[in-house]
């Protein structure tokens, strides 16, 4: 969602802060803005658009070597220049950015702020406005800050200028990820590592309800109750190439094409010393102490999600549950006595998923992470992580994030297959390496791709997928990726619900695009697409090496069929990403949607 940035140093602010915030770009955003301490006092820059026209409304004379940004992703307030950030109070003393939402805000604006002229729409005014009603009250700056953030409710990141003193950076969190960067003569604030990773790979973890001083030479962490708090830097371990396009045109095609990389990187990380795939034995012994595991995730990470519940349950034979972290948040279902938590999340930042974190901590059950973030908030605040070691993501549209996962819970299922005595029928280590292979070929297929696009999704309006088992589940994040980037309104179904319904959606020239990479259920799936052809549609069904039959539009390599979603997703990125090219879309920042949803 929004993104946060901080200089504090001896260089001039400005172009730091701008190119910080051109890394937060995939996070998705409608409005950026930024705002320097100058000889002049502090000066605020802000547009309604891309950063690249923020840039050109930056005036250069201006000279400044403290200073905060932001980029918006509205949820208060349409999108425009007056609702981005930063945010100033009525004399312009304070100047704030924030991410993330506070849900008292109105009551806070009745309660203790009658009288104050609100230029924006945005529950973010109500905070810097509430500081600066404490200073002006007696309170100094600090205990100003400290007051106004045991008010709210809710979540948030924020940084926070104070135009008497230019000297400091006055930091805080709540829910929301925030990274306080390390640097000589001069430190930083993120919430993303990538965005400073320009200046420092130094960053110090924040926890909710800590608040930070940081000046120049000197980082200060303090709780809601005014305690000094300690604590080390880590080393981010990013690669400042892995955040470029190179000669991609889009960061969707170029993390396309590093899937087989990830997958063999995959292999090697969870590799023991005797060349067997192994986890860590307190999360085995974990899974194998519970009754029923349960994953939560959202979007793409619960499609994963689902293709996990058959790996699991068909290898390692554990009963699996699947919930929308958004429902299950506050719809909790009947719990067994001892199940085991799995949250996915690309980012390890996705609120909705946090929501149920906190609560099954609270609860005392175990919880582990699966995530391309070591050191994100899910991460850090369950028992265990499985890393998916997939690099950065900077696209909104997950790709590489989606087969990383279902590769790390096949690794899951196996190990506790194998610690249950359970012998599998294939060598997963080999298995895998087998569809590196395919994804490579697959992914040097693209004129291929770009054709069945051209073909079946020139004009439409919309675009069903059918699949039956996994394929179902591979159809249900095909459909998703079609609709983020290319904005055609698609669906993805169970080939035997067809009937119960959604066949009267089919009208002449519809397509259908058909998953068929399980045996067991071939002929059932074909006989689907002959009901749809049987009302008009146009069919492009998608089969495995070994199934294919006369008509099928593209033939998969073989690869295990228990595994076959890490090779059938492929096509159906590619697919999306060409209808979208020839529609003229935003590839890698889709209208109205963000990589990582910190908020609920």
């Amino acid at each position: 969602m929004c993104g946060i940035v901080g200089f504090i140093g001896q260089q001039d602010a400005k172009e730091i802060l701008l190119k910080g915030l051109e890394k937060l770009e995939y996070r998705g955003y409608d409005s950026a803005g930024i705002a320097v301490q100058a000889e002049q006092g502090v000066v605020v820059f802000k547009e309604k658009g891309r950063i690249a026209i923020l840039r050109e409304s930056v005036d250069a004379s201006v000279h400044a070597t403290v200073g905060i940004g932001h980029t918006r992703w509205a949820t208060h307030g349409v999108p425009s220049k007056v609702n981005a950030h930063p945010h100033q109070s009525t004399s312009k003393r304070f100047t704030l950015v924030h991410n993330g939402v506070i849900e008292n805000y109105e009551l806070l604006k009745n309660d203790y702020l009658q009288g104050v002229t609100f230029v924006s729409e945005t529950d973010t005014e109500i905070i810097v406005q509430l500081i600066e009603k404490h200073v002006n009250e007696g309170m100094d700056v600090e205990e100003a800050f400290r007051q106004t953030l045991t008010l709210l409710h809710g979540s948030y990141a924020i940084a926070l200028l104070d135009n008497q003193n230019q000297d400091i950076i006055y930091v805080a969190k709540n829910k929301s990820p925030l990274l306080v960067g390390v640097g000589d003569d001069f430190n930083v604030v993120a919430s993303d590592a990538m965005a400073m990773l320009q200046v420092t790979n130094q960053y110090i973890e924040l926890m909710d309800k800590e608040m930070v001083l940081v000046t120049r030479d000197s980082i200060t962490i303090k709780n809601l109750a005014g305690e000094t708090i300690e604590r080390a830097p880590y080393t981010a371990e990013l690669d400042a190439s892995d955040i470029e396009k190179g000669t991609y045109p889009h960061f969707m095609l170029k993390e396309i094409d590093e899937q087989p990389l990830v997958i063999r990187n995959i292999i090697q990380k969870y590799r023991n010393e005797a060349g067997e795939i192994e986890l860590d034995a307190d999360i085995r012994n974990a899974v194998l102490d519970s009754d029923r595991i349960y994953i939560i995730a959202c979007g793409t990470s619960y499609h994963a999600g689902l293709v996990g519940k058959q790996l699991i349950e068909g290898y390692a034979k554990v009963p699996v549950e699947v919930h929308v972290a958004s429902e299950f948040s506050y719809n909790m279902p009947l719990l067994t006595e001892k199940p085991f938590f799995i949250y996915i999340s690309q980012s390890g930042e996705t609120a909705d998923s946090r929501a149920v974190l906190v609560q099954t901590n609270e609860m005392g059950h175990k919880a582990l992470t699966i995530t391309n973030v070591p050191g994100s908030t899910l991460s850090r605040e369950a028992d265990y992580t499985l890393p998916l070691y997939a690099g950065p993501e900077i696209a909104v549209a997950s790709t590489k994030a989606y087969t990383a996962q279902i590769a790390v819970l096949a690794i899951l299922a196996a190990d506790i297959a194998k610690a249950k005595g359970r012998t599998l029928d294939f060598d997963l280590t080999q298995e895998l390496g087998l569809i590196a292979n395919a994804m490579e070929v697959l992914c040097g297929q693209k004129e291929e791709m770009e054709a069945i696009a051209r073909e079946f999704l020139p004009t439409t309006r919309n675009c069903f997928f059918i699949g039956r088992g996994v394929d179902f589940f591979v159809g249900l994040e095909g459909a998703l990726k079609l609709k983020e980037i290319s904005y055609i309104q698609a669906e993805g179904f169970a080939g035997g619900e067809l009937k119960h319904g959604t066949i009267a959606l089919i009208e002449n020239g519809t397509p259908v695009i058909a998953l068929a990479t399980q045996e067991h259920v071939n002929l059932g799936i074909r006989g689907n697409v002959k009901e749809v052809v049987a009302r008009g549609a146009n069919p492009c069904i998608i089969s495995m090496k070994g199934l294919e039959m006369n008509g099928d539009r593209f033939v998969l390599p073989a690869v295990h069929e228990t595994l076959s979603p890490l090779v059938s997703v492929i096509p159906l990125q590619l697919i999306s990403y060409y209808a979208a090219l020839h529609r003229e879309c935003d590839v890698d920042k889709p209208r109205n949607l963000a990589k990582s949803v910190t908020v609920e």
